[in-house]
């Protein structure tokens, strides 16, 4: 197993739109590094609240737990102290049968005490991605709409996996954007 360079993850692995590196004065990095791909946030966020004193519950969400945030008009949206917020990215991807991609945070917000969080987009996964960005600090936090969140790290395994999330149709296959956790 390997990580990707740059050139094998323009090559290999479907990203729209795709960004080349560049440096883009006063934004938060994005687009393809040395070996990775820094994402994107879009504009529509799932603010947590605890509005309806719901008891949250992976096999029963409530969806009124959330609230609606748009950042397409001020740019970003602000996270509540000690709290999350639901969001896709910009970029869809197609991740071959014989990759994992894995997501990190990126440095500029994690030094600020906001952590993304992302599972893993298994070999043959495809859509765009749900992140979670928690707010660890005990000020509200700002989020910039249209700018890098994390970076994905696309490892090739030595050979094709036997099974893909294809395979097993998976619950997030095809997902058009920001998903809500669901049980099948």
């Amino acid at each position: 197993m390997g990580i990707l360079s740059d050139h094998q993850i323009e090559r290999l692995v479907t990203i729209r739109p795709f960004e080349k590196a560049a440096k883009r004065p006063g934004a938060i990095s994005y687009g393809v590094t040395s070996y990775g791909y820094d994402v994107r946030v879009g504009t529509q966020f799932k603010i947590f609240t605890n509005v309806n004193s719901s008891i949250v519950d992976p096999k029963n969400f409530d969806p009124s737990s959330f609230v609606d945030a748009d950042a397409s008009v001020r740019g970003y949206i602000l996270i509540p102290p000690n709290s999350f917020a639901l969001c896709e990215t910009v970029e869809y991807f197609e991740i071959p049968r014989d990759m994992l991609a894995i997501c990190v945070g990126k440095s500029t917000y994690a030094r600020c005490g906001i952590i993304v969080n992302v599972t893993p987009l298994e070999p043959e996964w495809k859509g765009k991605v749900t992140i979670e960005i928690s707010n660890t600090t005990p000020l509200p936090a700002k989020i910039y709409a249209n700018e890098g969140i994390a970076q994905i790290i696309f490892l090739r395994g030595d050979e094709v996996c036997t099974r893909s999330y294809a395979d097993k149709a998976g619950k997030y296959q095809d997902q058009p954007g920001l998903t809500l956790p669901k049980v099948d």
